[in-house]
Formats: structure tokens, sequence, C-alpha cells
């Protein structure tokens, strides 16, 4: 697939946005490192918000006609398109209601239902967003489970650097914070890695003889169609040489989770802790977009099979 910058800012963004709002109800309602105050909740849930607002627009940049996004809420039934978008907006008014209540000092009840609320709806949102791709049969890559256990996982990480930082610039006690930032990154390495095997895998995915249902014997393209690029062989034929793949996925461990794991060992140390933090929250987002450009660069579409690419 043909790698769109608009929706690797949206996963990206968004999915930072969605786990750092999460997180961040854990670390008040649980006191983590003495508690964040007031006005450091605040500042810290409405950059959130901003991650996701910003993720959520430009998500309708890679459509043909952005003023027709609206209709992605007609199809909740079936399709993840349109329940991410309908979980999302049912998100903001509960998101705004918790920041409502921490400002107002608003009944504890009340304040934690919707905290709670958010941090639950905030993580179907992410999984209806891996969904979208884990649905589509026609492109193995992304038919797995894998896929949205990817998307809550690397959320969550850069959300958790994030948290992290705060927690450093508010002066609060980062070892909770430290601990969760780490036990978050090695969940997402270890399933990055199990799906990175997954999809080298030799020997699956469909093939001519499957596409076409035609088993009995080896079935011969004899004419793609075509003498040129068309829309389907640009948008869904995209070419990844096999070398650069491999180097872009050290460069996802290494900026991703190895850079941002060093950086915890620094913060733990309190030697430049705040500059360590930076460092953690850059490493871990530039990592995290280099995983989704991967993500679509290396899927193949089925449709390929029918302009000579003999498997998937």
């Amino acid at each position: 697939m043909h790698p769109a910058f608009s929706v690797i800012f949206f996963t990206v963004a968004s999915g930072a946005g969605f786990g750092l709002f999460s997180l961040l109800f854990i670390a008040d309602t649980f006191k983590l490192g003495g508690g964040f105050s007031r006005e450091q909740l605040i500042i810290g849930g409405l950059i959130a918000l901003a991650l996701i607002v910003f993720g959520l627009l430009s998500s309708t940049f890679h459509l043909a006609n952005p003023k027709n996004a609206w209709r992605a809420f007609n199809r909740f039934r079936t399709s993840w398109l349109s329940r991410e978008g309908v979980f999302a907006v049912v998100f903001m008014p509960l998101a705004l209601a918790y920041l409502l209540c921490i400002w107002f000092d608003a009944p504890l009840w009340l304040r934690e239902l919707t905290g709670l609320l958010s941090a639950v709806l905030a993580w179907i949102t992410v999984f209806s967003t891996g969904m979208i791709y884990a649905c589509l049969k026609t492109i193995r890559q992304w038919h797995s489970p894998l896929v949205p256990a990817n998307y809550l996982a690397l959320g969550y990480a850069s959300g958790s650097l994030i948290l992290l930082l705060g927690a450093v610039i508010s002066d609060l006690d980062t070892l909770p914070y430290i601990a969760m930032a780490a036990l978050i990154l090695s969940v997402a390495a270890v399933l990055k890695a199990i799906y990175y095997f997954w999809i080298s895998s030799p020997g699956l995915g469909p093939t001519i003889n499957t596409a076409t249902g035609l088993t009995r014997a080896k079935v011969k393209l004899l004419d793609t169609g075509h003498t040129h690029g068309t829309f389907l062989t640009q948008e869904f034929g995209f070419q990844l040489a096999r070398q650069k793949a491999g180097l872009l996925k050290v460069v996802v461990f290494v900026l991703g989770f190895g850079l941002p794991g060093l950086m915890l060992v620094w913060v733990f140390n309190q030697q430049g802790g705040q500059v360590a933090a930076i460092v953690a929250v850059v490493g871990g987002i530039i990592g995290a977009a280099v995983e989704r450009w991967l993500f679509f660069a290396e899927a193949r579409h089925v449709v390929n099979l029918y302009h000579g690419a003999q498997r998937c």
C-alpha cells in the first residue's frame, strides 16, 4: 500500500493522545508519584485532546473529498471506520466533562465515572482504528489480531513516555511512571517483533490460483491488462526493497524502543532527567512514525496478483 502522510500522522498522533489521556486518568486515580496538581492534570488532558483532534482532522486529508467525511458515521453496524468515528465523537464530551470535574472540584464519584468512561472509550477507539485494517481479508499483512494489539501497545507506549515527561517536569516521584513506561514499551516491542516474524513467514498468503478459485492446475497470467501504471498499481502496488525494509525495522526498534528504554534508565538515575525524558518522547514518536510507514508500505493487496505479482 502507498503510505499516506496524513494517515501516518493521524494514527500516531491520535494513538498517543488516547494513550496519554487513559494513563493520565490512572495516574490521577491512584495518585502515582504523589499525584499531579489540578492545573497539571488540565494541561495534560488538553495536550492529549489536541493530539487526538489534530490527528482526526489530518485523516480527512486522505479523502478524495474531505467535506464528505461525515458520511463515515452512517455505517456503525458494519464498518470499523464508522465505529472509530462514533467512539471518538462520544469520547470528546466525556473527556471534557472529566477535565471540568477536575477544575471545579466535582464530587469524586462523578470525576471517577467520567474519567473511567473516557479511558474505556479511548481504548475502544484505538482498537477500532486497528480493526479498520485487521478486518481486510484482501491484505494478509493486516488480517490478524496482531494489528489492533500493536496499535494499542504503540499508542499507549507513546502516551506513557509523554506522561513520564510530565512527571519529570512536575517534579513528581518518577519511579511509578518509569515502571509503567518500561512495561508498556516491553509489551509493544514483543508484539512488534512477533508481527514482523509473522508477516515474513514464507509460503503464506494468497496466490493467483486461490485468488481466481482455480486450484486444479497452476494458473498462468497471460495479460496484466495495461501497459502503464494505474490507480490500482500506484495505490495498492507500492514496492519496498527487502533490504530497505530490514533497515527501517532496525530503526523502529532502536529509536522506538531501545532509545526510550535507555532514557528510562537515565531518568531513574536522576541524571539530566528532563533532557532524557524529552529524548525518550522524540525517539518514541519517530520510531512509531517509521513503524506506521512500514505498516502501510509492506502491505500487499490481493489485487496485485492480477497485475503480475504471483504472491501477495
